[in-house]
């Protein structure tokens, strides 16, 4: 009898669980209902298998797995002890392990299924870094749209993207992940990017859950070093950290991931502090938080944990609702309920949020939402992913230099030699963090200048580039130092009218794991570059890398310089089109280049210090062997034409909301895009301000000759700060403001306020 009322009960919350098509204010009273309704019904054990994430453990096309850890793990898919699965791809692979929790274990409650959905699924847009100097908030935005609709074919409803650590250190390879140093771009571009992959209803099966990462100050690991400790005072943790996480939870992102990182002594994944207190206290975020991968059982080695058991009591009460790949939760969460030392509420929290949204998803109404292999065929790899990619890169690609306007170059005519190994490659513009890619896939430079057949065009290498071809590989030889095609190159250089070099990085030089210590060009390609320098100067050196370089040499004595990042699957076409003129490059750089590395960190906005300088004397804050000032500032990014900034002014009439405005012109002789920036600085402050922070940009189209006059509001969002107690203040006094085409910037005036 009593089995037959808990089916009965069962079959009632799963009979009402229908998916509105719209999460408005009833449907989530609604969901909030159905969850409470099934958490009723569920055991301690089966809502601490919702906490818990098993990696794709067995091939599902094979046999079921009958010994050993897969054994013990499809068991636990059968017994309701697994919440989400990662890196199951693939409508026939999702389908089979959504079967498996769905119709074998009691109450059948759906999986969440999870990707590194980072720059796109099978078709690659350009790495996050790269996109991020679009400046282009919408079609960043479509990016992780197509990005989205794209995995959701393969059956995926969750990704961990997007990366919103801002992060001031070149060093360290995960800023080609996210989008540079500035918080104000890095919010607006967090809030595209959730709104890209989550869209406006997250029931439609086009969508997914987007997860903020990783919470927090992972971007300010010591030295650049991935992994290591970050410590930072409260005025940067609240007014350069967490904004761009504050922005992603009020778009409305469903889940965070905390971080590997210990903050102030606390590893992140075990820190109440930020999850308990700051997340879902002052936020009121109502998703859920998964840890990184391993990250709850790497409190151990932190020194923090002193075993597996003490580790998930830490996680757990800390605020960590899943554990992705520790095995903590699931083997002794229960054991720490029964022995008091975490609460039964702590279990009920983390289970409800998880349960909410699959709610959400609409994976209780249609389990196999996410399985259809017909829109699996039509869309992955299709047209419009790839013609979004190529559109995306193209906005991607940054001018820093022209000198002698060698660019755009002659479509006939000229002997043109493309010199450097990555040019023919299609394997590293699809970046790091390619998962589902096919390799080879790209377009490779030499691919995209092919199609363009006015021109003699030879092939050189010049220099080998060998690195790794899974992202997992730990021992590689990062660039050969094999000259033994030099002379090729030499020679076809001697010949050529101009010369484009494709140098820097492979595709696997930057991510996770990939710090580096020095940040010129890798292996012999910095000798290559000189000694084709020798014998024809006419050169274009496009760069292809996941982060800034010192290229100091190349800055003084290549006359063009075009920063082409990995720019995913359509790369080759991208740069082809910017290098003859098809498309007029407007991209601005989102992270500020060094001129050594010694500089880094180096940034737009730091404080002024009590000796900023410069003086004749010796006693300012300077270095003895290098110049304070960048390379290339934040901002940074030049067209085929040219813009004009003049009649700054400012309207304070309107306390609540300051306008500025300013005039541009297209002065040069073809239509091209600007990216206007404000700036902005708080000269007096009961905390120090920056010399500088970004508080404002548009994006604009002219033809020549034409002007337009932008007008910019600041508000108390713009003008406030946060305040060592972690409160938003807003002060009287005086402010300078800045506009113009970068961070260095000749238009300025001041107001007060």
């Amino acid at each position: 009898m009593k089995k037959c009322i808990l089916l009965l009960s069962i079959f009632f919350v799963l009979a009402n669980c229908k998916s509105e098509s719209k999460l408005n204010v009833e449907s989530k009273s609604d969901i909030d209902k159905k969850v409470d309704s099934l958490l009723g019904v569920m055991t301690l054990e089966e809502k601490i298998g919702q906490m818990n994430q098993y990696n794709g453990f067995w091939d599902v096309t094979g046999p079921v797995p009958s010994e050993g850890d897969a054994a013990k793990k499809y068991d636990h898919l059968r017994k309701g002890l697994v919440g989400s699965m990662l890196n199951v791809r693939g409508v026939a692979n999702v389908r089979k392990v959504q079967k498996v929790a769905v119709e074998e274990s009691r109450l059948g409650i759906p999986l969440i299924i999870g990707f590194d959905v980072i720059h796109g699924y099978e078709t690659q847009s350009p790495i996050p870094l790269a996109e991020s100097a679009s400046w282009d908030l919408e079609a960043i935005k479509k990016s992780a749209q197509m990005a989205a609709k794209e995995a959701a074919a393969a059956g995926i409803n969750w990704t961990f993207a997007p990366m919103v650590d801002i992060s001031r250190d070149a060093r360290w390879g995960r800023v080609m992940e996210g989008a540079g140093e500035d918080v104000y771009l890095g919010s607006k571009i967090a809030v595209a990017r959730v709104e890209g992959f989550q869209g406006e209803d997250l029931s439609n099966e086009e969508t997914l859950v987007a997860c903020a990462k990783h919470f927090a100050a992972y971007g300010f690991a010591e030295s650049g070093k991935d992994y290591n400790t970050a410590d930072v005072g409260v005025s940067t943790l609240y007014n350069t950290i967490l904004p761009p996480f504050k922005a992603a939870k009020d778009a409305g992102v469903r889940t965070f991931m905390n971080s590997f990182n210990e903050l102030n002594g606390i590893p992140a994944t075990g820190d109440k502090f930020l999850q308990r207190e700051i997340l879902k206290g002052e936020w009121n975020f109502d998703g859920f938080v998964v840890s990184d991968w391993g990250s709850i059982m790497e409190m151990m080695d932190h020194g923090f944990a002193k075993d597996k058991k003490h580790a998930a009591e830490l996680a757990a009460n800390a605020g960590s609702d899943m554990d992705m790949e520790s095995y903590a939760y699931v083997n002794e969460l229960a054991n720490l309920v029964k022995e008091g030392k975490v609460s039964e509420a702590v279990i009920n929290d983390a289970a409800r949020r998880i349960l909410k949204v699959k709610f959400e998803l609409g994976l209780f109404k249609d389990p196999y939402k996410y399985c259809n292999e017909t829109r699996e065929k039509e869309v992955i790899g299709s047209k419009e992913m790839h013609d979004a990619a190529l559109d995306m890169a193209k906005k991607s690609i940054v001018l820093l230099k022209n000198e002698n306007n060698i660019l755009p170059l002659e479509k006939e005519g000229k002997k043109i030699a493309l010199i450097g190994a990555l040019a023919a490659d299609k394997n590293s513009p699809l970046g790091s963090w390619r998962l589902a890619a096919k390799d080879n896939s790209a377009i490779s430079v030499l691919e995209g200048m092919q199609k363009y057949s006015g021109n003699q065009l030879t092939f050189s290498e010049g220099a080998k580039v060998v690195f790794g071809n899974t992202n997992f590989i730990n021992e590689v030889e990062v660039n050969s130092k094999d000259t033994s095609k030099f002379q090729e190159a030499i020679q076809n250089a001697k010949k050529a009218d101009v010369v484009v070099m494709v140098l820097g990085e492979v595709g696997f030089q930057s991510g996770e794991a990939r710090s580096r210590a020095n940040l010129g060009l890798p292996g012999v390609q910095q000798e290559l570059l000189e000694e084709i320098y020798k014998v024809n100067k006419n050169i274009v050196l496009v760069l292809n890398n996941g982060r800034p370089l010192t290229i100091t040499w190349a800055d003084e004595h290549i006359p063009t310089i075009v920063e082409a990042w990995q720019l995913g699957s359509q790369a080759g076409n991208a740069i082809a089109e910017v290098l003859y003129g098809d498309y007029n490059p407007s991209g601005k750089l989102p992270m500020t280049f060094p001129r050594a590395v010694g500089q880094v960190p180096i940034y737009y906005n730091p404080k002024n210090t009590g000796r900023p300088g410069p003086k004749k004397e010796v006693f300012w804050s300077h270095y003895q062997d290098e110049s304070n000032a960048p390379l290339y500032p934040f901002g940074h990014g030049l067209s085929y034409t040219t813009f004009k900034y003049e009649n700054i002014s400012v309207d304070t009439s309107l306390k609540e909301n300051i306008k500025v405005s300013v005039t541009v012109t297209n002065t040069g002789k073809v239509k091209g895009k600007e990216v206007v920036q404000l700036y902005l600085r708080d000269v007096i402050g009961s905390v120090t301000r920056p010399i500088k922070e970004l508080k404002g940009f548009e994006l604009i189209e002219l033809e020549p000759s034409a002007s337009k006059e932008i007008t910019f509001n600041l508000t108390k969002n713009e003008l406030g700060f946060f305040n060592n107690k972690g409160e938003f203040i807003v002060e009287p006094g005086e402010f300078k403001v800045f506009v113009g085409g970068s961070s260095v910037t000749s238009l300025e005036t001041i107001f007060n306020y």
